[in-house]
C-alpha cells in the first residue's frame, strides 16, 4: 500500500489543491486507488507515480465522498479506463447547484489547475451497503459510513494488511471540516465502528497515516463530542450562537492547524443541526 499526503492548508493555486490524501494498492491483476485528489494535474501525477511502481493498470477508484479535494482528479482515471465506485447519496450533490457553484468558484480561484475542462464524474458502480469485494486480486471491505462528514461517506478496509482508509471521517493533526450536510452523531458512531476494526494502520482523508488507531481517533471523537455538548446546551438553553461560542473554552483545540478558519463554522453548523433536531 502507498499513499500521498496533501498539505494541511486551504486549496490554492500554489498547492494545486493538493490538500487531501489518496492511496493505492497493487493487486494481482491491477491497481485499486482510494480517492482521486483535488485537480486533474494531481491525478496525472499520481497515475505517473503508480506507473513507476508497477506496470499494472489502475482498474478501480473508490471515492470515499464527493468533496472537491477528493474528486476533481476523477476524470484522469476515467481516461485510462478505471471504474469509479461510490455511494449513491452523492448523486444529489452531483446534480445540485452547490456542486455547480463550487466548480465555478474553483475554476476562478484555482486556475489553471481547475479550468473549463474540469468536470464532475459520476460513479460506474454505486454501493449503498457494506460489501466485501475482490478488486484486481485485492480483498476489500467497503463499509457505508454516512451520513457523517457527508451523506455519502464510505470507508475502505484492506483486509490483507488490516489497513483502514477512513476518508474525511478522520482528520489527523488539524481541525476537521463540518459542513452543512454533516451529521455529527452518526459521525461519532462511525468512529467507534472504525476503532472496532482494530486496524494496523489508518490512512485519513487529511494528515499523516498512523498506527495508534484508537488513540488518534479518540482525539477526533473528543472534538466532535465537545462541539455537540457545547452547542447542544446552547440550543436547550435557547442561547444565541454568538454568545455560546464566545463563552466556550476552545483552548485544547485552538493550536491545531486551520482552527481559525474552521472551528467557528464547525460550531455553527453543529448548532444549526441540533436546532433543527430540536424542532417539533
Amino acid at each position: 500500500m502507498w499513499y500521498v499526503q496533501g498539505a494541511s492548508a486551504l486549496g490554492s493555486q500554489a498547492n494545486k489543491n493538493f490538500i487531501s490524501n489518496a492511496a493505492f494498492i497493487v493487486g494481482k491483476t491491477g491497481v485499486v486507488v482510494v480517492d482521486a485528489l483535488g485537480s486533474p494535474a494531481l491525478a496525472k501525477g499520481l497515475i505517473q507515480a503508480i506507473a513507476k511502481i508497477t506496470p499494472l493498470k489502475v482498474t478501480h477508484v473508490i471515492v470515499t465522498h464527493y468533496h472537491a479535494d477528493h474528486i476533481y482528479g476523477l476524470q484522469e482515471f476515467k481516461k485510462i479506463g478505471a471504474k469509479i465506485i461510490a455511494h449513491p447519496a452523492a448523486k444529489e450533490y452531483l446534480h445540485s447547484d452547490t456542486a455547480k457553484h463550487r466548480l465555478a468558484a474553483s475554476r476562478a480561484e484555482l486556475f489553471p489547475w481547475i479550468d473549463e475542462n474540469t468536470t464532475l464524474i459520476e460513479a460506474d458502480t454505486w454501493i449503498d451497503r457494506d460489501v466485501a469485494l475482490n478488486l484486481s486480486g485485492v480483498d476489500l471491505l467497503i463499509k457505508k459510513a454516512g451520513p457523517a462528514h457527508t451523506p455519502e461517506d464510505l470507508i475502505v478496509f484492506f483486509d490483507g494488511e488490516k489497513i483502514l482508509f477512513a476518508g474525511d471521517l478522520v482528520f489527523r493533526g488539524r481541525i476537521p471540516f463540518i459542513g452543512p450536510t454533516a451529521d455529527t452523531a452518526p459521525w461519532i458512531a462511525s468512529l467507534k465502528t472504525m476503532q472496532d476494526l482494530n486496524a494496523s494502520a489508518v490512512v485519513p482523508g487529511h494528515g499523516a497515516a498512523f498506527k495508534s488507531a484508537k488513540e488518534d481517533i479518540a482525539q477526533l471523537q473528543d472534538y466532535l463530542i465537545y462541539l455537540r455538548t457545547i452547542m447542544g446546551k446552547a440550543v436547550n438553553d435557547l442561547d444565541l450562537f454568538d454568545e455560546a461560542y464566545a463563552a466556550a473554552d476552545w483552548s485544547r483545540f485552538e493550536k491545531l492547524p486551520l482552527f481559525r478558519f474552521a472551528n467557528r463554522m464547525n460550531a455553527y453548523n453543529t448548532y444549526l443541526q441540533l436546532l433543527d433536531v430540536k424542532k417539533p
